[in-house]
Parts: C-alpha cells; sequence; structure tokens
C-alpha cells in the first residue's frame, strides 16, 4: 500500500487532467451515501469534529476523513486534518493512503471549474472572486483553465492576502490583469463569473447587481443558517447544485429562501452528475444567470485521489 503525502499531490495533479477526470466520473456509475459529519462535543462552542465521507466508483472504493478543530490556529495546528484511504474495486484490496488536505484543495477548485465549463458563458472575460485563504489560488487557477478571462478582481478582507496573491498569480499569468476591488455594484455588475470562497456568514453583494449572462458559483459555506448571497441571486439564476442530497442539509444559500417560501427543491435544475452525463443542459441562453452550490463530494475526494496514485505509479 502507499503512503502519498501532500507533496507528491501537489506536483502530480494539473487541473485539466482532474477536471477531466472528474467530468467523466461524475458521468459514470457511482455510488456516495450521505456523509457523516460527528460534533465531537454537543453544545460546545468551539465546534470541533470528524467527518467520514465514503464512495465507490468502478475503479475504487474511498473515504476520506477529517477532523475540524476551528480554533487550533490559536495552539499552532491545523485547523483540519485529512486523509483519503482508497481500497481496489474488485477486491477490496488497500491501495493507498493520501493526504486528504491537499486533495481537498484541487478538487473543490476542479469541481467548481467543471461547473463553469457547463455553466458560464463561453466568452466570458471577467472573473470576480471573493476570497483570499488557501483555496483562492486553487479556484482561480482552475477557473483560468476552463474560461479565457482577461481580468481578475480579488475582493478579500485582508488586503496584505489579496496582494500577496495578486503578485503570485500576475507572475504566472501574465497575459491576465489581476486587480484588487470592493464589492460594489460596479464591481459585480461588470462580472461575467462571480466566485465566492468565504467564510462569511452574510450575503457578500446584492442579487440586484448581477448583470443577466453572469454565471455564480458559491463553496465556501456549509452551514444552514449562513449564506454568500441573497434570495434575490437564487430566485433570479437557474440553479444547481453538486449533489442535492449534502446541499439540502448544509446550505443555507438554498435553504433559507426555501424557508421564506420564496424558492423551492423542484426549482433546481439538476446536480453536477446530470450536467456531466447529459441529462441535463447547462446554460442555453447567453442572457441567463446560472448559479453553482457545492458544499462537497465524496466522488470528487475519490477521483483526485485515484488520479494521484495512478499518476505516481
Amino acid at each position: 500500500m502507499k503512503i502519498i503525502e501532500k507533496e507528491q499531490v501537489i506536483s502530480t495533479l494539473t487541473f485539466d487532467a482532474l477536471i477531466n477526470a472528474l467530468n467523466t466520473s461524475f458521468a459514470g456509475n457511482f455510488l456516495m451515501p450521505q456523509r457523516q459529519v460527528f460534533e465531537l462535543q454537543p453544545g460546545d462552542p468551539s465546534h470541533n469534529a470528524f467527518a467520514v465521507l465514503p464512495a465507490w466508483d468502478e475503479e475504487v472504493i474511498g473515504v476520506k476523513s477529517f477532523t475540524y478543530f476551528p480554533q487550533n490556529g490559536e495552539a499552532g495546528f491545523e485547523s483540519l486534518y485529512s486523509k483519503i484511504m482508497l481500497f481496489d474495486r474488485a477486491h477490496g484490496v488497500p491501495l493507498a493512503l493520501v493526504d486528504g488536505t491537499s486533495v481537498t484543495l484541487w478538487r473543490t477548485a476542479a469541481v467548481s471549474a467543471l461547473a463553469a465549463r457547463y455553466l458560464a458563458r463561453e466568452d466570458a472575460e471577467h472573473l470576480v472572486f471573493f476570497g483570499s485563504g488557501n483555496l483562492a489560488s486553487y479556484m482561480i487557477k482552475a477557473h483560468l483553465s476552463v474560461r479565457n478571462y482577461r481580468k481578475v478582481t480579488i475582493i478579500g478582507r485582508n488586503r496584505d492576502k489579496v496582494d500577496s496573491l495578486i503578485s503570485q498569480l500576475q507572475s504566472e499569468f501574465s497575459e491576465v490583469a489581476f486587480v484588487a476591488g470592493l464589492s460594489d455594484k460596479e464591481t459585480i455588475a461588470s462580472a461575467c463569473t462571480i466566485c465566492c470562497a468565504t467564510g462569511s456568514p452574510e450575503p457578500l453583494f446584492d442579487g440586484s447587481w448581477v448583470s443577466v449572462g453572469t454565471h455564480i458559483d458559491l463553496i465556501g459555506n456549509h452551514h444552514k443558517h449562513c449564506r454568500e448571497c441573497d434570495t434575490q441571486t437564487v430566485t433570479q439564476s437557474e440553479v444547481y447544485v453538486d449533489g442535492l442530497t449534502n446541499v439540502l442539509n448544509e446550505a443555507g444559500e438554498l435553504l433559507i429562501p426555501m424557508a421564506e417560501g420564496a424558492f423551492s427543491q423542484q426549482q433546481i435544475k439538476g446536480e453536477l452528475a446530470d450536467l456531466c452525463a447529459k441529462r441535463v443542459l447547462g446554460r442555453q441562453q447567453q442572457s441567463s444567470i446560472t448559479l453553482f452550490k457545492s458544499v462537497g463530494t465524496a466522488l470528487s475526494d475519490l477521483v483526485a485521489a485515484n488520479l494521484v496514485y495512478k499518476l505516481s505509479n
């Protein structure tokens, strides 16, 4: 059995290869039971948790386990630790133990970009990105791999982090203009794609600012009572999700409008697997506003970990 650490994940994966692998697997046969998240001490304000995410397809069986300790930074530890265990599908033989933290960064960004490949306008030129955390560079690079953005506006609370991110990306993508921006009407209205990867509990922009033809990508929130966009953004959009079960259990972006009576489950156009398998069509009109809400799927962990395993053999 191989042990694959963070450095090998980073040196092995590319977004082109991973996005294509995800597309193939989501279009194929797989099973993905609902993930289980356990609060270690219910009622504890620290919200320390342990989670288990199983999935299997025709090649491999996998389970990602992770711990989440939000206050760990104060003690000098990471807030999240994760491992993915892979088994052969034919006989159940253990294959590899893969670093799940790095895989999560890659697959989160790749799933977001895969959805954009179906939902963002092909002529999209301006990406507005909210966030400056660990995911930010992965997300922006993934989106740049599926659309020819000429400008990327980055909006974040920490200007030093935003400036550092801009410097890093500008050195890699000299043909793209990277700028720091604010969440105002002018910026949001000029966006072709809006991508949100923050921990914000409240909407990041006013839905009335969104222009026709915009694609909106929401990945930062995993709580029923929080949301990165307002109700108007949801109700004026064609809505797609990575997985219905988890989204309808965790995503305030949809659950809050549903509780308000402004949106219903029946209005969700489809899951990512439906897009990949062509059971539902993505963007059909230039003027449509599309929205993709993702909370993460075990299948995407499985596919990314298996790709690293196969490429490292």
